[in-house]
C-alpha cells in the first residue's frame, strides 16, 4: 500500500553506467537516473545531470520528476516547428503495476491455503517480477533522456534544461476531456493527410527527386510490420518460458511433501530431488527474464521508435507538398501578372524549407539505422552470452544433483 524505494545500482546496472561516462569530453552531457519511488498512484524519478555544457548554471545537479512531466517534455518537442527535420523520441510508456499488485493481492488471500513454503517462494517470485517491471520502466524513461542528451540539436531545446535544472514542480497536468478529442481528431487528420500525400506521390501529382526517401519509406513500412510481428511472437515465447519455470514449483514443492512423510531412502530421494527442480526453476526464471528484457524490450523499443522515423517521413512529404503548391500558385501569379512578388518569397521561402528540412532528414535516417543496427547487435550478443551461461549453470546443477543421487540410491 505503502511507498517502496528500490535500489537501482544492483545487477550491474551502474557497472554499465560507468563504461558510458566520460565528463573529459568536451561539451559532455550525462543524465541517469539514479533512484526512484514507486508509490500506489505513481513513480517519482531523482534524476541526476553531470554537463561541462555553459549553458547550465551548475555542473552537477539533481531534479525529481514524475510521468506526466516525460510526457509534457515530448509533446514540447513534438509541438516545436523548428525541430520538424528530426526523429523526436518517442515517450516511455506509463508505468503500470497494476497486474503485479492485484498478483501480490490475490497471493495475501489464498495464504491460508498454500504451505508456508509454497507462500514464501511464490511470494519471492512476485516481488522479483514487481522489482524487474520496476527497473525496465526506469530504464525507458532514462532511455529517453539520454536520447534527448546524446543529440547535438535536441539537447539544447531550452524545455529539456528547464526539466533538467528547475529545482520545483514543473506543475504538469493531464490532457483534458477536450484537449484528448482534439489529440484525436488531429491523428485522424494526419492519417488522412499521409493517405492523400500517398495517392498523390503515386499518380505523379507530387514528384520527389530525391529516391532515398522513397525507398527509406517503404523499407520502414515493411520493416515496421515485420518487428511488431516478432514482439508479438516474442512476448508469447517469454510468456510461455515463464509459466514452464512456475510450474517447476509445484512439481518441487510436490516432491518435497512426499519426501516428508517417513524417514525412508526414498522420501531422502524426493526430497533432494525437489531441491534440485528448486535450483533449476531459478536458473530457468532467469534465462525467461533476459529474453523478455534482452529481445522483447528492444523489439517493442523499436516498434514505437519506428513510428516517430515514419513520422519524420511524412512531415517532409507534407513540406514537399507545400513546395508544390507554392510553385502552383507562383505559377498562376505570374499567368495573371497580380501579386507575383508575394508569391515569389512564399516559394522561395518553401523550397529553402524543404531543401534544408531534406538535407536534415536524411542524416537524421542515416544515424537512426546505424543506431538500430547497433542496439540490436548488442542485445542480441549479451543474449546470447547469457543463454550460454545459463545453459552452462543447468549442466553443471543436472551434474552435481545425478551424482549426489546415485549416493542416496
Amino acid at each position: 500500500e505503502g511507498a517502496d524505494d528500490i535500489d537501482l545500482n544492483s545487477d550491474g546496472m551502474e557497472e554499465d553506467r560507468s563504461q558510458t561516462i566520460d565528463l573529459s569530453s568536451e561539451a559532455c552531457l550525462v543524465i541517469e537516473i539514479s533512484d526512484a519511488l514507486s508509490e500506489r498512484e505513481k513513480v517519482k524519478f531523482t534524476i541526476h545531470t553531470r554537463t561541462t555544457l555553459p549553458e547550465f548554471k551548475l555542473h552537477d545537479f539533481s531534479v525529481t520528476r514524475d510521468h506526466e512531466e516525460f510526457i509534457w517534455l515530448h509533446d514540447r518537442y513534438q509541438e516545436n516547428e523548428s525541430l520538424e527535420a528530426y526523429i523526436i523520441p518517442h515517450p516511455p510508456l506509463r508505468p503500470d503495476f497494476d497486474t503485479a499488485r492485484e498478483k501480490l493481492q490475490r497471493l495475501g488471500e489464498s495464504e491460508g491455503v498454500l504451505t508456508k513454503e509454497e507462500f514464501d517462494k511464490m511470494k519471492q517470485e512476485l516481488e522479483a517480477e514487481y522489482l524487474a517491471t520496476f527497473k525496465k520502466t526506469v530504464a525507458m524513461h532514462e532511455l529517453f533522456l539520454t536520447r534527448l542528451a546524446s543529440h547535438n540539436v535536441l539537447r539544447n531545446d531550452s524545455n529539456f534544461r528547464v526539466f533538467l535544472e528547475y529545482n520545483g514542480n514543473l506543475n504538469v497536468r493531464l490532457k483534458n476531456r477536450k484537449e484528448k478529442i482534439g489529440s484525436f481528431f488531429k491523428g485522424l487528420t494526419k492519417s488522412v493527410d499521409e493517405a492523400l500525400l500517398s495517392s498523390h506521390k503515386a499518380s505523379k501529382m507530387i514528384l520527389d527527386a530525391d529516391d532515398f526517401f522513397e525507398n527509406e519509406k517503404r523499407f520502414l513500412v515493411d520493416y515496421h510490420i515485420r518487428v511488431k510481428e516478432a514482439m508479438k511472437a516474442c512476448d508469447k515465447m517469454t510468456l510461455s518460458h515463464k509459466a514452464t519455470a512456475a510450474c517447476y514449483l509445484t512439481i518441487a514443492s510436490s516432491a518435497n511433501q512426499m519426501g516428508t512423510c517417513e524417514p525412508t531412502r526414498l522420501n531422502k530421494f524426493l526430497t533432494r530431488f525437489s531441491g534440485l527442480i528448486e535450483k533449476y526453476r531459478k536458473i530457468d526464471n532467469r534465462s525467461a527474464a533476459d529474453e523478455d528484457l534482452k529481445l522483447s524490450d528492444i523489439l517493442r523499443y523499436y516498434a514505437r521508435d519506428l513510428t516517430s522515423a515514419k513520422d519524420l517521413l511524412y512531415r517532409r512529404t507534407r513540406c514537399l507538398a507545400n513546395y508544390e503548391n507554392a510553385n502552383k500558385t507562383l505559377e498562376k501569379a505570374r499567368n495573371k501578372n497580380k501579386d507575383v512578388q508575394a508569391a515569389e518569397k512564399s516559394q522561395q521561402a518553401a523550397r529553402e524549407k524543404f531543401e534544408n528540412m531534406s538535407e536534415t532528414a536524411k542524416q537524421e535516417l542515416v544515424d537512426f539505422k546505424q543506431r538500430r543496427v547497433a542496439a540490436f547487435k548488442k542485445n542480441l550478443m549479451e543474449l546470447a552470452e547469457s543463454e550460454l551461461k545459463h545453459a552452462k549453470a543447468a549442466a553443471q546443477l543436472f551434474r552435481n544433483s545425478i551424482a549426489a543421487l546415485k549416493e542416496i540410491a
